[in-house]
């Protein structure tokens, strides 16, 4: 069998088609992102100029420094974010790692159909549940809190992950369990120390994946269960750059670049877990 790598196995004319697929899709998937950072550069005069100029000649950073005098709170908006973002995370995490031991590792009755009613948690959208939620919020006193976005996000996220970390502890040999039980561990004892160091990459991407999906879905419960800026995510707080009259595009998109900054920060150093995580248990033993 050739050792070759997989990609030295196609003829140049097939190789080049790869990389011109995969340059086609970037250029896609990239492009929002692009001018985006580029409107963000352009005076806010010039946006709307004729005829389109995609690069700004008179580009500059002076965006990313007035957007904190606009909006002053604009600071405390990112750092709400981060900060339920990880709660929900961390309170995720927690939940769902004996829970996904207990599937994958337990049969008892009803555990099909549970897992099935916690994958359709996830058929609903969010809009659809804000009445009964905001009326469970009342009741509870958490309107205008931080448990008022951190309690929905949890619930909307344990069962993805769940999901994926089932679907990772099945890929974990049993035997490994059976021989720390034949040496005197229980059951506990063998999660801690010999399942959990095996399932640390599929752990780390639930937790990269709750981390982002907590970011990204924090305004819709936001703008409903909260009015007070100071608990403001990022989300809710861009809207500040809307006015009466006009909106400040380039101070906008700096915000956002600035918002999204520490979850790109995150995913970078975190990587190498993730594509590990992704990866591993793919090969068949």
């Amino acid at each position: 069998m050739s050792e070759r790598p997989m990609i030295d196995r196609y003829t140049w004319y097939e190789t080049l088609g790869v990389y011109l697929g995969l340059l086609v899709f970037l250029s896609f998937v990239l492009a929002p992102f692009v001018e985006g950072f580029l409107v963000s550069l352009k005076p806010l005069e010039h946006l709307f100029s004729s005829p389109y100029r995609f690069w700004p000649e008179d580009g500059s950073f002076d965006a990313y420094f007035t957007m904190w005098e606009h909006v002053p709170l604009l600071g405390r908006y990112i750092v709400n974010s981060l900060f339920i973002s990880t709660v929900i995370t961390i309170v995720v995490v927690i939940i769902v790692v004996p829970a996904a031991y207990a599937f994958a590792r337990f049969e008892f009755r009803g555990s099909g159909p549970l897992l099935g009613m916690f994958l359709a948690v996830n058929m609903f959208s969010g809009a659809v549940l804000l009445i009964p939620l905001y009326r469970l919020m009342r009741t509870l006193g958490l309107l205008n809190t931080y448990f008022a976005m951190i309690v929905p996000g949890v619930a909307f996220l344990i069962p993805t992950g769940i999901w994926l970390l089932r679907t990772y502890m099945l890929r974990i040999p049993r035997e490994l369990e059976e021989a720390a039980w034949a040496d005197g561990a229980g059951r506990l004892y063998t999660l801690r120390r010999v399942v959990l160091p095996i399932a640390l990459p599929g752990i780390v991407v639930v937790a990269i994946a709750t981390f982002i999906g907590a970011y990204a879905q924090q305004f819709i419960f936001a703008l409903t269960f909260n009015s007070k800026s100071e608990y403001m995510p990022l989300a809710v707080g861009l809207f500040s750059f809307f006015g009466k009259e006009r909106v400040v595009w380039n101070e906008l998109m700096a915000a956002s670049f600035a918002g999204i900054l520490p979850v790109m920060i995150v995913f970078v150093f975190l990587q190498r877990y993730l594509v590990a995580g992704i990866t591993a248990g793919a090969v068949k033993q």
